[in-house]
């Protein structure tokens, strides 16, 4: 079997806990899914929910997500002890794999600069914020980290404010993809 490496093209999500980025990931890859393109959802946080799986038998589930052992395991673990590009690096080496069988390569989580920036310096991305209300997330966990490092962060191709329903979040994504035109 031989390999022909896609030119895929990616897109990165940013956006505070509970903003809709999965939402808006999933509808980005119906909308490339309906334009007959292959598409895949990467997550940096899919590291750690696997670590959480096993560390504390995590069933997986939203609902019983242990947000502030995510953030601990991913900062103060991850970034400041182990390597701060440990994440960066495991997105990087799955697109490499990826980019021979998907044309569109969605990244659904970015959290801080660098998830951005170090994907920006190998391949041609479109970055965009999604804006939506953080429910149910104490103090602690919507200042921590992983909630402000983009606060400052101005590099957006597009924002979303996703205050709306689904299909005004839908209609808003499809004019974005509409206009890129870049597949």
């Amino acid at each position: 079997m031989e390999f022909k490496k896609h030119n895929s093209k990616i897109i990165i999500l940013t956006g505070k806990a509970q903003s809709g980025k999965n939402i808006s990931a999933n509808i980005i890859k119906e909308y490339f899914e309906k334009e007959n393109k292959k598409t895949v959802i990467l997550a940096y946080a899919k590291y750690l929910k696997d670590y959480a799986k096993e560390i504390i038998n995590w069933n997986g589930k939203e609902e019983t997500k242990p947000r502030e052992l995510l953030q601990q395991l991913g900062v103060e673990l991850i970034k400041n002890q182990i390597d701060e590009n440990m994440l960066i690096n495991r997105i990087k080496e799955d697109i490499k794999v990826y980019e021979y069988f998907f044309d569109v390569i969605i990244i659904s989580d970015a959290r801080f600069e660098s998830e951005i920036e170090e994907i920006k310096k190998e391949h041609k991305v479109t970055v965009i914020k999604i804006e939506g209300k953080q429910n149910n997330l104490t103090e602690d966990q919507k200042n921590h980290i992983t909630e402000t490092a983009l606060n400052n962060y101005d590099k957006y191709d597009y924002i979303i404010e996703n205050n709306k329903t689904i299909d005004e979040l839908k209609k808003q994504i499809q004019n974005i993809m509409e206009e890129l035109k870049w597949i």
